[in-house]
């Protein structure tokens, strides 16, 4: 099983540091996310079922009704290569790592090439990238993918997006478009996870042509997500006013860590996290982790991601972690 931020526990052990102590920058989510209110206990006695009103309001908020409700994006990434030919997929790399793993068990080849004009010169048939990328922070243009799934199209290939990480900024979004007229060759992943904070709740949504959604709701089988998630997960998306006040808070918290990391290296960010460029990765997650603050590092390329704190004591214990380095 593949290595993902949010391991804290873990962390604790090794660090022996309590885990109320830490401060958890390692997944991107975010740490102020949607307010769950109290729930009907309908929502825990009966079966999930359609018809609850969860589709209707990811249409509007999403734009687009040919969608699937998942346990998160993460049940589509390891399902959808089962119900495409084996072929060889193009990755815009570095990337979330399940996507080339579920590639690879289920018999297709993987390139990765580093951008994204490099991967349609490759001639395959399918093409991945995230957008925005998790781990680098890039972002690729909206006109630009849906210029790759225009080519793809007229050489029947598909064009796979990850947008687990776009609401903040909506502008960069291709989901409205996906499996359209304009696009029956799109496919894109959203999730609930990160931007509304809800990742426990293991929400995600596949937007796609309804040929390909119906054999994919055939191979995920019934009550792919639970009734208490589909309540939440409705009532969050049509939340309005929550989701304008977190994207203009994100993009301010935003800067504020891109600033306390420029001193550092080369730093890309979302609204959500930042990737700091360094070849002393290693030794920036271990000054922060043996003072209870917990980053992800990615060894190739060598990427230091850290995520927002949450209150003003979680971004002064960081600022303070940051200065120590610098004073030694």
């Amino acid at each position: 099983m593949l290595e993902h931020g949010g391991r804290l526990r873990q962390a604790a052990a090794r660090y022996g540091i309590p885990l109320a102590d830490w401060l958890d920058l390692s997944t991107g989510i975010n740490p102020r996310g949607w307010p769950v209110p109290p729930l009907p206990p309908a929502v825990w006695q009966r079966l999930p079922e359609d018809g609850d009103g969860l589709e209707d309001a990811a249409a509007r908020y999403y734009g687009n009704a040919s969608l699937l409700p998942t346990a998160g994006s993460q049940a589509a990434i390891q399902t959808l290569p089962t119900l495409l030919p084996r072929a060889t997929v193009a990755c815009v790399s570095p990337l979330y790592s399940e996507h080339q793993e579920a590639w690879r068990r289920a018999g297709h080849q993987t390139r990765f090439l580093d951008t994204l004009p490099r991967a349609l010169a490759a001639m395959t048939p399918y093409v991945l990238l995230c957008n925005p990328n998790n781990p680098s922070a890039d972002h690729h243009r909206r006109a630009a993918v849906l210029a790759a799934a225009g080519e793809l199209r007229q050489r029947g290939g598909w064009l796979m997006v990850d947008e687990a990480f776009v609401d903040p900024g909506p502008e960069l979004s291709v989901t409205a478009l996906a499996g359209t007229a304009d696009a029956p060759n799109l496919i894109v992943l959203r999730s609930l996870g990160k931007f509304f904070g809800l990742a426990g709740a293991r929400v995600g949504f596949v937007f796609a042509g309804r040929e390909l959604l119906g054999r994919l709701a055939e191979a995920l089988g019934p009550w792919r997500v639970s009734g208490p998630a589909r309540e939440v997960a409705r009532l969050a998306l049509q939340d309005s006013a929550w989701q304008a006040a977190a994207r203009q808070r994100l993009t301010r918290d935003s800067e504020r860590l891109r600033q306390l990391l420029t001193p550092l290296g080369e730093v890309r960010a979302t609204a959500l996290f930042a990737t700091l460029t360094t070849a002393r990765t290693e030794e920036w997650h271990e000054h922060l982790a043996t003072r209870g603050i917990l980053t992800r590092r990615f060894a190739s390329p060598p990427l230091l991601r850290c995520g927002l704190p949450g209150d003003e004591a979680g971004w002064q214990r960081l600022t303070a972690a940051l200065k120590a380095w610098q004073r030694t």
